[in-house]
């Protein structure tokens, strides 16, 4: 099978599921819609929610795991919720099949084996948790709960793309209820600094901090939070979000406490969650046309050794050779692997490996050991040079530092000239076909202006930036006054 893969420049979609497929992440399965995560975008996924389960861990959160499955009537209890997340429900209404009496071979739904009660298989868990924490809650001894769950979820999508958009995806979701309103403000702001930490220092992807307007923010949440990335195609991403729940769901299912002065009061809540969607965003902030490109905090191997080799000998003294540079690098606790598979050749494998975006891949045959070198190559720049073997397990421990912060720089460049001010409207749509990008503008606030803009060009306001400049001015579609600027842009 051809590795080429379709340029990015010729037809960006196609590129990146390219990608997907040839590097090994995913790949399409009998259920449409859904996905299958192969191995190596499994141990990917893996990284990141070990990185993840440790900051977490670190604020104060614990693990836990609730049912798939939500009674319906569990489900209607937040009405804003429930209308929110309708269209997207897949509900089990039987619990046996049987075979069919004028098919013999095929199975039908038994109609006896009806359920008293349907069940919405989970597209989110506030409902079946906060029914839960009605009894483990009872007085302001037993606040906080800071809950997270890792799971899957199940949201109907008709509309798929790897990763991106599929009607099961894997994610975390965290679930906390606290005595008062600032502290459940608090927990939510820092849950999106844990986010926008983990998106850069991880993922080397530059993020935008920000809240959510009225129209986009979590259906029962009365603020939603979220980081905000830009894709090298000039869309945005909703990379994570962290809603500010207020009383809602308390109130739902009567969650109360009884605080320090024996007065029942309603609990406060927050949520918040990222997705696998996280390996799309990855693969379109930093991937080229060779293929998948990788930070090495979060790539599954972080240093390939290619040896070279035309028999058994050369292959065993490569080997030999290279065990003690092998020792130092685990000790480091880089992960590391020796490709000594004799059923492929090195050329094949150098390309394999620059497909599934290896960071530094090292080559080594007999003439490299007869001049104490090795062939280094590193695949965020794409370039290569000859290293001694003296020192050489520091220096890849360095340049595995500096890759990643070559990464970063070179995303929050290309984001910093993706980001267009504009005053008024036929610039807004110019800049939007032509360039795309965020785009700094100017809103009156209203959901009647954001609607229009949206249904006229299908960009939505993707934040009002946390660090958004006070300045007045005038809304560029209905020209009435403003306070700040927000950003908009055309969004996967």
């Amino acid at each position: 099978m051809s590795k080429a893969i379709t340029p990015r420049e010729q037809d960006y979609s196609q590129w990146y599921i390219d990608i997907v497929l040839k590097a090994g992440l995913a790949d399409y399965s009998a259920v449409k819609g859904c996905m299958v995560i192969k191995p190596y975008g499994y141990a990917l996924w893996e990284n990141m929610r070990d990185a993840l389960d440790k900051m977490f861990k670190e604020t104060g959160h614990v693990n836990a795991y609730f049912p798939l499955f939500v009674p319906k009537s569990l489900f209607e209890a937040e009405e804003k919720n429930a209308e929110g997340f309708a269209k997207e429900c897949a509900v089990v209404t039987h619990y046996r099949l049987k075979t069919d009496p004028n098919n013999k071979g095929k199975l039908m739904v038994d109609p006896d084996a009806k359920l008293e009660e349907e069940l919405v298989v989970r597209p989110t868990s506030e409902a079946i948790i906060w029914n839960t924490y009605k009894g483990w809650i009872q007085s302001y001894r037993d606040l906080p709960i800071l809950v997270n769950q890792w799971a899957n979820v199940v949201r109907w999508e008709m509309r798929t793309r790897l990763f991106l958009r599929t009607a099961e995806f894997l994610w975390q979701e965290g679930h906390t209820a606290h005595a008062t309103k600032q502290e459940a403000l608090e927990e939510t702001v820092k849950m999106l600094h844990v986010y926008g930490e983990f998106a850069e220092n991880f993922m080397a992807m530059p993020v935008i901090k920000g809240v959510k307007s009225a129209n986009e923010r979590f259906a029962g949440a009365e603020d939603t939070y979220c980081i905000e990335a830009m894709m090298q195609d000039g869309k945005a991403l909703q990379a994570g979000t962290s809603h500010f729940l207020g009383q809602n769901f308390a109130k739902a299912f009567n969650v109360t406490y009884l605080d320090k002065n024996n007065k029942q009061e309603f609990v406060w809540a927050t949520s918040w969650g990222v997705s696998t969607r996280l390996i799309g965003a990855l693969i379109m902030t930093h991937s080229d046309n060779e293929g998948l490109v990788l930070p090495p905090k979060l790539a599954p191997i972080q240093v390939v050794i290619v040896p070279i080799a035309k028999n058994e000998e050369q292959l065993a003294a490569v080997r030999a050779r290279m065990q003690p540079l092998m020792d130092e690098l685990k000790a480091k606790n880089i992960r590391l692997k020796f490709d000594d598979a004799d059923n492929r050749t090195p050329g094949w494998k150098f390309a394999e490996y620059e497909m599934k975006g290896v960071p530094v891949r090292i080559a080594v045959g007999p003439r490299d050991l007869e001049n104490n070198t090795v062939e280094l190559a590193r695949r965020d720049e794409r370039t290569k040079e000859v290293k001694s073997m003296d020192g050489l397990a520091a220096g890849i421990e360095q340049l595995l530092v500096e890759i990643q912060e070559n990464l970063y720089k070179r995303s929050i460049q290309l984001r910093e000239t993706m980001i267009t001010p504009v005053d008024t409207y036929e610039d807004f749509k110019k800049v939007l076909s032509e360039k795309g990008g965020f785009i700094s503008a100017h809103w009156d606030g209203t959901s009647e202006t954001e609607e229009a803009i949206k249904t006229e060009t299908k960009a939505t306001i993707r934040c009002i930036p946390l660090d958004q400049v006070a300045e007045d001015g005038l809304c560029i579609y209905s020209g009435k006054p403003s306070k700040g600027r927000v950003l908009f842009a055309m969004a996967y």
